[in-house]
Order: structure tokens, then sequence, then C-alpha cells
């Protein structure tokens, strides 16, 4: 057995068996495990998908939103154990892969229309 071989039975393992279907412009909620101390606790990141990148258990996504009148943005790793789930609260109609413009917008030019059907 050769190291890319073992690599990958390593990958293998830790990919979750349901990976969550949205795609780039949608709005969504991640539910993020944070640890405080010995206590554990699940905190909701709310906001639309700037981005997602790469393949197997190296797949990334970029979440951003407006708090309190400043850009945050938030890149997670899709298989990571931290991530409890993805769940989708509006699909958005965008035309390009990666939606680095939003950042530079503010108010209704940063909407992302609503997908219809």
């Amino acid at each position: 057995m050769n190291a890319s071989e073992i690599i990958k039975s390593i990958e293998a393992e830790q990919l979750k068996e349901e990976v969550p279907q949205f795609s780039v412009g949608d709005t969504v909620k991640v539910y993020c495990k944070i640890k405080e101390g010995n206590r554990e606790r699940i905190q909701i990141f709310e906001g639309t998908v700037l981005k997602k990148q790469g393949g197997s258990n190296r797949a990334t996504f970029t979440v951003r939103k407006l708090s309190n009148g400043v850009g945050v943005e938030k890149t997670w790793p899709l298989h990571s154990p931290n991530v409890e789930k993805v769940e989708v609260v509006r699909r958005g109609k965008v035309r390009r892969a990666k939606l680095f413009y939003l950042r530079g917008r503010v108010g209704k030019s940063a909407k992302v229309k609503e997908k219809v059907g």
C-alpha cells in the first residue's frame, strides 16, 4: 500500500454520511459547536454562502453576514465535527460561482434574489 492510498483511506473515514445540499447564493443557518471551559453549546451563524471550494474531506464553504453594520465572514470545513448541521433558509438565484462582489455592497444592493420554483 503506497502513501496516497493510505491518505485516501484516512480521508474516507473522516467524511460525513449526510452532506447538506446547498449552493452559492443560498441563505443558510450553520449550527456550530462551541466549547466554553467544560461546557459545550451550539451557536447559530446565519448568512449568505459566498463560495464553496475543495473536494472530499477538504471541502470548505464561506458564509457572510452583517453583524451590527459590520460584515463578518466565516469559513467552515464541510465535514468538520464542529459543524452540527447546515440548514437552508432560502435558495438564491446567482449567475456566478463566487460572490465576492457582495463584500463591497451594503443594503439592498447586497441582497441575492430568491430562486422561485
